[in-house]
């Protein structure tokens, strides 16, 4: 049966659940973000509780449980009591890392199926960019490069199976090239790399180097979406270019599995509340994010897809040490 279908009839058939989701919330909530202060995680969750609260009428406080690429807060909440109370904002790397554990002959802490999705906040396609001053103009150009001289052409990303890693992955896969990976600590760390010339190329948000964009710094040459992108009309997709290495950082809010539908109901309504807020837009707006909601049937379409694409693309990688 599915999870889904379990957890309703389980709540269902409690007489119990039902009277808690009645009165549902009837104290604080806590948003686990499984990253460090700052990340994409975190940005996206701080303007979203305040408003969350307001329409639930009670607060919602944001706990910061970082360690393992995420692994450590998905794991606590995958193993909450499933009443609604503790709930998650997750990235990509919630499909990545059972993947990745399996990979490499660990116990993953955590499957995918302990959680139930609420809804999608955002989904930026990231962008594949050099230094102004790289020899490569476009794509075409790096890859050819790549086919020159397999493993010399270098970039950064955040950690091994990391989301930027994985992005750069499946774009290498579909162009049939190998790069060098250089991992580093998080996201900062992987730009500041590429500023310094340690590496010759990187994928990111838009709104992680817009500025360096602006400035000159970065040359953009591809945008790793469906679509191009607003703020980079002459960029081409990759996609346009004939490779199939579409990939977005999204941001999600996720609870454990078996929290009872009526509590489901209220958390998904006040939620699109909070993202149809205007102020919501308007901090996503301020980090160069554009609001991408999707409910929770969408969602959940949508991060299954995303989860078999990481999972494709990982075991492309391999295990390495």
């Amino acid at each position: 049966m599915n999870p889904r279908h379990a957890a309703l009839a389980a709540a269902l058939s409690c007489p119990l659940a039902v009277m808690a989701a009645d009165d549902f919330p009837s104290r604080p909530i806590t948003l686990v973000v499984p990253f460090s202060p700052g990340g994409v995680s975190d940005t996206t969750a701080r303007p979203l509780a305040p408003l969350m609260a307001k329409r639930l009428g009670q607060s919602v406080i944001i706990e910061n449980r970082p360690g393992a690429g995420g692994g450590v807060g998905m794991a606590h909440v995958a193993k909450a009591a499933p009443d609604g109370y503790t709930l998650m904002m997750a990235l990509p790397s919630i499909s990545a890392i059972p993947a990745a554990d399996r990979l490499t002959g660990k116990t993953p802490s955590y499957a995918t199926s302990q959680f139930m999705a609420i809804a999608r906040m955002s989904a930026d396609p990231t962008v594949l960019v050099v230094r102004n001053d790289a020899p490569w103009k476009s794509v075409q150009e790096l890859v050819q490069a790549a086919k020159a001289r397999p493993g010399t052409v270098s970039y950064s990303s955040s950690g091994i199976y990391g989301t930027t890693h994985v992005a750069m992955e499946r774009f290498a896969h579909a162009a049939g090239i190998k790069l060098l990976h250089v991992p580093y600590g998080g996201g900062g760390e992987q730009v500041t790399a590429l500023l310094g010339g340690h590496v010759q190329a990187s994928t990111q948000t838009y709104g992680n180097i817009s500025g360096h964009i602006r400035s000159g710094k970065f040359r953009p040459l591809a945008v790793q979406g469906a679509e191009r992108l607003a703020s980079l009309p002459d960029v081409p997709t990759m996609k346009e270019l004939g490779y199939d290495a579409e990939y977005y950082l999204w941001a999600g809010l996720f609870a454990p599995a078996g929290v009872p539908e009526p509590v489901m109901m209220r958390l998904r309504a006040a939620v699109r509340d909070a993202v149809a807020d205007p102020a919501f837009s308007k901090a996503m707006a301020g980090m160069g994010t554009p609001v991408q909601y999707q409910d929770e049937a969408d969602f959940e379409a949508f991060w299954r897809a995303d989860e078999r694409h990481q999972t494709q693309v990982i075991n492309s990688i391999g295990k390495l040490e």
